[in-house]
């Protein structure tokens, strides 16, 4: 039954907070979407919007992408269909796939990393994982969402070579490999025009280039405009109900400022996602299985930043243990704002480690719950830590949240002091960090052997983390976000978060470890980081182009004495590119688990598209010529094996003009030639005068030409060009 332009109007906006709009006379029903992307979370309460349903609280993507290990994602997405299913949810909204940055950024332990290749392959495997059961993904958020502050208004100043490569490349992964159900519009404008009445990004982009078939959702407020979002090709306003909208639009088709085309198509598309939900089956989970599969991710996401003589992992029974501060016993496993879960249980660290030894375990918090500095708590953490065999104190960030960007990197300073007066006391002294983005370590990370990075890792991270520091997983997290020694020297310090209005994205390219390796800068620790509790040799890499790429292969030997899991990493470069890249970037990886004394052959694929620039001069993605670098090691500064390879590139020919430089003119092959002849033709005529006579005569005159646009060298007096032949010449050029 076709439906009415009041029906259609209606529909694209939602019933309620989390709820489509339904017409039950042409069979439409209301569907439920709700929050992600790291758990079910369904409003228990009309007058609470952040309070859940018990659900899984799986851990966060800022633990999730620190695994490497797209398989182990989709586990995730497929446990999360299996409880939207329960709860009868349409959509899960997300996942999160917006670049980290700054590590100051709010809502950085929503998102993946700092790297689009990562993030995009970890993406998709969710997203894959999640629409196998039946359920949406809704992928969000669309696009250059990396900031909390002025979120609703804020510009994204960004040139589209830097938009194209850095900032939508996960997104256009992830959409044309897994095709989400929906993909959720930004708050902010993107170069002065908000997200969701971007019709470049929403329609020629990723509906024209990238071929999405799904539902553009607002973000939730998003929409400025109804009228405009829907001529943009945004489908579906949320929340609703929206009736001035509604009306908006009516009366635009009716007067002819909408086309009535683009509103049918937002509500066949709402009609489509209804037909599509309806096709699930109801379900249920096992809520122990789910938190088992928890507690795995949260095991593999920890990352081993410092271990010196072999501190961890612990032996149980062995050495007495002092467990210090409050995030041991009051654990931080997620961060606030809309993807905040209610547990349906919630492991400590100090429980765990408690269960995990024979040999005795004392506590004390060292600070309150809060976070804030108790001088009597100090002095007893201080005591505790002296009268124990090994001490594990467990500091963090205080709070991450949707909705502001963080003012630090540092750790609050009662953590430090504790840190500080404890590893005095007690040589033997472990930090565990718990964190939704990066923390500065320096100078105190000097001062104790063993560092732990724990994000925030969900419901079972406490039992985790005493897997971890027990030796009953060895650890295998990387980092996916490089951790600086100082804020100020991160690629984006000046320019974060922008004023008035505006954030002028000036690091351009060099997001994260590429501006940090192109400026040689220290850091603290490298992206793609982190420690065994065995090692790790390379031999020797090959490598050989194909028509899909690069295909690469290295032999990896566990040459310690424990099984362990090595995540190899592949890094590419061009030397002598004619275009401005980083030293090196992320192409390929892979999780590879290898027995104590054996060896792997690892074979990874480096995808021909993401070798691809995108050529502003074409207006298309590019592959060029040359001897790429493949480099393979375990981060981005740990080169293990290197190879270089031969890659056929892309026709590329960039038409000339009268605007070209006459440099430009030498530099193409069919250029030289016809403007060659045309200055030969002069000097025969200028008979030793003139400026074709002044050029041959001094090379230094004729360097200096070049840059010169072949339009105003005409104009000079003595040219070898008549003004009167330019258009023949670059007809005959091109």
């Amino acid at each position: 039954m076709g439906l009415s332009t009041s029906e259609q109007a209606a529909i694209t906006s939602g019933k309620d907070f989390w709820h489509t709009e339904g017409v039950e006379s042409a069979g439409i029903s209301s569907v439920t979407v709700t929050d992600g992307p790291h758990g079910v979370r369904m409003q228990a309460s009309s007058e609470d919007v952040l309070a859940g349903v018990p659900a899984t609280c799986f851990p966060p993507a800022v633990a999730g992408a620190s695994t490497w290990d797209p398989e182990l994602l989709r586990r995730m997405g497929e446990a999360l269909g299996d409880e939207c299913r329960a709860q009868d949810v349409a959509v899960l909204l997300g996942p999160g796939v917006n670049l980290k940055r700054s590590p100051l950024g709010g809502r950085n332990f929503e998102y993946f990393s700092e790297d689009p290749i990562l993030t995009g392959v970890l993406a998709t495997a969710w997203v894959q994982g999640l629409q196998s059961k039946g359920v949406g993904a809704s992928l969000k958020h669309f696009a250059v969402n990396s900031q909390e502050t002025d979120r609703m208004r804020i510009s994204a100043d960004v040139d589209e070579r830097t938009l194209r490569e850095m900032y939508l490349r996960a997104f256009h992964k992830v959409v044309t490999r897994a095709q989400p159900w929906t993909v959720m519009c930004a708050y902010n404008r993107v170069n002065g025009i908000y997200a969701s009445e971007h019709h470049w990004l929403l329609t020629q982009v990723l509906r024209g280039e990238w071929g999405f078939e799904g539902l553009v959702v607002s973000d939730w407020g998003a929409v400025v405009d109804r009228v405009a979002s829907v001529a943009a090709g945004l489908d579906l306003t949320m929340p609703g109900p929206d009736a001035t909208g509604d009306a908006a639009l009516v009366d635009a088709v009716a007067s002819g400022r909408l086309d009535p085309a683009l509103l049918e198509r937002s509500a066949e598309l709402v009609r489509t996602l209804v037909e599509k939900a309806g096709k699930r089956p109801a379900g249920s989970y096992d809520a122990d299985a789910h938190h088992a599969l928890a507690r795995e991710i949260a095991a593999r996401a920890i990352v081993l930043l410092k271990n010196d003589d072999g501190l961890l992992p612990l032996a149980p029974g062995e050495k007495t243990v002092a467990v210090l501060g409050e995030f041991a016993r009051t654990p931080r496993y997620q961060g606030g704002g809309s993807s905040q879960i209610t547990p349906t249980r919630l492991d400590d660290a100090l429980t765990e480690i408690t269960a995990s030894t024979s040999a005795a375990v004392t506590f004390a918090p060292g600070y309150t719950v809060k976070g804030e500095a108790d001088e009597a708590l100090l002095a007893e953490a201080v005591a505790t830590a002296r009268s124990a065999d090994v001490a594990i104190v467990f500091v963090g960030s205080v709070h991450e949240t949707e909705g502001a960007d963080r003012e630090s990197i540092d750790l609050p300073a009662p953590q430090v002091a504790l840190i500080e007066r404890v590893a005095a006391a007690n040589p033997d002294t472990i930090v565990v960090l718990s964190n939704g983005a990066v923390l500065a370590t320096r100078p105190w990370d000097e001062h104790v052997p063993a560092l732990v990075e724990g994000w925030l890792l969900g419901q079972a991270g406490g039992s985790a983390l005493a897997d971890v520091l027990f030796g009953r997983v060895n650890p295998s997290g990387r980092l996916a976000e490089t951790i600086p020694v100082r804020l100020a020297d991160h690629p984006s310090y000046l320019d974060f978060p922008g004023e008035h209005g505006h954030v002028r994205y000036g690091e351009g390219l060099h997001v994260g470890y590429r501006g940090f390796d192109a400026r040689g800068q220290e850091v603290a620790y490298p992206f793609g980081f982190g420690l065994s509790y065995t090692t790790f040799g390379y031999g020797a890499a090959r490598a050989s182009a194909t028509a899909a790429g690069v295909e690469v292969r290295v032999p990896v030997t566990n040459t310690g004495g424990r099984d362990g899991r090595e995540v190899v990493q592949v890094y590419v470069s061009l030397p002598g590119s004619a275009v401005r890249r980083a030293p090196r970037e992320l192409k390929a990886f892979a999780s590879v688990e290898i027995g104590a004394g054996d060896t792997a052959e690892v074979r990874l694929t480096v995808e021909r598209e993401d070798l691809a620039y995108w050529d502003t001069r074409l207006g298309r993605w590019i592959v060029e010529d040359g001897e790429y670098l493949i480099e393979v090691g375990s981060s981005s500064r740990d080169v293990r094996a290197s190879v270089t390879v031969h890659v056929a590139g892309d026709p590329a020919r960039v038409p000339l003009t009268t605007e070209s430089s006459v440099g430009e003119w030498f530099a193409d092959p069919r250029g030289a030639e016809v403007l060659g002849a045309a200055f030969a033709a002069a000097a025969s005529e200028q008979a030793g005068g003139g400026l074709m006579s002044a050029m041959t005569a001094n090379p230094e005159m004729l360097m200096m030409l070049g840059s010169l646009p072949l339009s105003r060298m005409a104009a000079f007096p003595g040219s070898p060009l008549n003004a009167g032949d330019l258009d023949k010449l670059v007809e005959a050029a091109n």
